[in-house]
């Protein structure tokens, strides 16, 4: 990819590849089919998924820091996650992870990164003693830039981001509920508004369901699963910016 150059591919759920100015950024990857209760329904990521110059993650949760999905990077490979998360790669990934926080800008494999806050449980489980900040980030290089909010509530500070070429924005979520901490279409479409982007791409939908969940909540399946790019396409009516519905594995050009 040439210098400036900007190009995504959406692998599903949160997890995202962009090319910006010759760099890899691979954001929450999660490349298993099967998460405890969770199946993917789509195609699986493709061996290239795991081609990353550096691997930025939004939150502790197993479907964002996806611990079986990182440890096949290559070995020099930088993660920059929550801090306080650090310990949960302690066994494979030390010495490449950097634990960042709300405010912190740092150059990392040819970007820069800003790093912003979200509002989002910011626990591992309840299982773990692991705790840290939910996070956004906008990166920029070479005159391109791209914004990815995380898991989070619309945010009035949104505004502050500044406008992007490319706005990775999540629209719901994997189970029969939207909990709180999530974004549903109409809040996707409020938060391009505050930021304002060239190309909207929704993320965080249509990829993983609970097992046996489709045929017992038939209607929260539609509206949660299946619905939720078609209706960011309606809330999104009338801005100026283009809205893509990426399919699953799909490189995209800008």
């Amino acid at each position: 990819m040439s210098t400036g150059d900007l190009a995504f591919t959406w692998w599903g759920h949160a997890s995202v590849t962009v090319e910006i100015d010759g760099v890899r950024v691979a954001i929450d990857p999660l490349f298993t089919d099967r998460l405890a209760h969770l199946r993917r329904y789509a195609a699986s990521p493709a061996e290239h998924a795991w081609d990353a110059d550096v691997v930025v993650v939004s939150h502790l949760h197993a479907d964002h820091l996806h611990r079986g999905s990182l440890k096949r990077f290559a070995s020099d490979v930088p993660f920059v996650i929550p801090k306080g998360g650090e310990p949960l790669l302690a066994r494979h990934h030390p010495e490449r992870v950097r634990g960042v926080v709300p405010g912190d800008v740092l150059e990392v494999a040819g970007v820069r990164i800003t790093v912003l806050p979200a509002t989002h449980e910011g626990r591992r489980g309840p299982q773990s003693k692991a705790v840290g900040p939910a996070l956004g980030f906008r990166v920029d290089a070479g005159g391109r830039s791209f914004w990815f909010p995380g898991d989070t509530e619309l945010r009035e500070d949104m505004a502050d981001v500044g406008p992007v070429d490319l706005a990775l924005v999540p629209i719901g979520g994997w189970g029969p509920t939207l909990e709180d901490g999530h974004m549903d279409p109409v809040d996707g479409a409020r938060a391009v508004g505050l930021v304002g982007a060239t190309t909207v791409v929704p993320v965080h939908w249509g990829t993983f369901w609970p097992v046996g969940m489709q045929s017992l909540k038939r209607a929260n399946h539609e509206l949660l699963f299946r619905s939720p790019g078609r209706r960011f396409v309606e809330a999104m009516a009338g801005a100026t910016a283009t809205v893509l519905l990426a399919e699953h594995g799909q490189r995209v050009e800008l």
